[in-house]
């Protein structure tokens, strides 16, 4: 292995997203994604799972700069991307002031357009995300012209027409517009958008979950294929455990803004330790009805706490059977369990 792929070539640290909402004449702030840390290393798949609310299309936004950060730092092959100058120290824990204020160094927010290219996103709704008004050729060929990927219109349609046979389009279907496909063509128009600027890392937000079943598979296997030709890597948010597990090296649970557990793909469905990823993976359906049968469903019990009123130390500690008084204190750490499995539970 070179250095370069024993480099992480994204690096999330202390990642927070922070968006005021207005309370009648206050703003309070709405904690979408409160203190998130992860790398990934060049070819790698992340799988970012966890309940529909609790923030991972934020932290996959956020790290495009779609929206911009609140706070934390965030590294792209050693250049640094964003970095709000709070510090901290070796056990995580945010440095303040006499005042409680965070001491802040340099803040660093850099034009994000050179590392477009570098760097995309195919999106959830493939009936959303592509323009009714262009066609696929235009829909395709939009990140080349932003970029000046070509030098005549001919080389223009080459490219286009080869990223489409990339995809399992054909060069009839360039002329067409999005409406005239169904919802697997079209998430495949985004995926050949998203590949137009040659990226080594693509944020798939939900790129699944509006398609079909047998869709999905051909989907799956295609984002499996393309990884392995170009060596793209992948932050793969979905709240499907099964899906994440198929396309994933590792898995990452978030709930409310915060990240529970982080572990390889088999370690985490075979041995987990948090008890929220316990209840995740206890509702997964199990088609033998035999096994099913005597399999344990684990119920939480409780509502999801709101992002505005968030309780103290761990966010899960309201649902937890296993919380006690230093949960209510602190928000556990990130621990290494062993073999890079990493937990945040003081009980687990």
């Amino acid at each position: 292995m070179s250095e370069n792929e024993k480099k992480p070539l994204l690096k999330v640290e202390h990642l927070k997203q922070y968006f005021p909402v207005s309370q009648g004449f206050h703003k309070i702030p709405l904690k979408a994604v409160d203190d998130i840390s992860f790398e990934i290393m060049p070819g790698e798949t992340l799988g970012l799972v966890g309940e529909s609310g609790c923030g991972k299309t934020t932290v996959g936004r956020s790290i495009l700069h779609l929206y911009e950060p609140t706070g934390g730092r965030i590294t792209f092959k050693d250049d640094v991307l964003f970095d709000s100058g709070e510090q901290y120290d070796e056990n995580g824990k945010l440095i303040v002031d006499a005042n409680g204020k965070p001491k802040l160094g340099r803040k660093v927010s850099v034009n994000m357009l050179p590392y477009r290219k570098e760097m995309q996103m195919v999106f959830q709704d493939p009936y959303s995300s592509l323009d009714p008004r262009m066609t696929v050729e235009d829909i395709v060929g939009e990140p080349l012209d932003t970029h000046h990927l070509y030098k005549t219109k001919e080389e223009r349609r080459e490219k286009i027409l080869k990223l489409l046979d990339t995809v399992g389009l054909n060069a009839e279907h360039a002329m067409r517009y999005a409406h005239e496909f169904s919802g697997g063509q079209r998430q495949r128009i985004g995926i050949a958008r998203a590949l137009a600027v040659d990226p080594s890392f693509i944020v798939c937000d939900e790129a699944v979950s509006a398609l079909d079943v047998s869709i999905q598979a051909q989907v799956l296997n295609m984002f499996e294929d393309l990884q392995e030709k170009l060596g793209i890597a992948y932050l793969f948010i979905s709240h499907d455990l099964l899906v994440v597990q198929h396309i994933s090296n590792r898995i990452a649970v978030m709930y409310l803004g915060r990240m529970m557990e982080i572990a390889d793909s088999d370690e985490l469905m075979d041995h987990p330790i948090h008890p929220y990823t316990l209840s995740l993976l206890s509702a997964i359906p199990i088609p033998d009805p035999e096994t099913a049968r005597h399999s344990h469903r684990i119920i939480l019990e409780g509502d999801v706490p709101s992002p505005l009123h968030m309780p103290t130390g761990c966010p899960f500690r309201t649902r937890c059977k296993y919380a006690t008084e230093q949960c209510a204190k602190e928000m556990p750490p990130l621990k290494d369990r062993g073999n890079g499995h990493l937990c945040a539970c003081w009980n687990k």
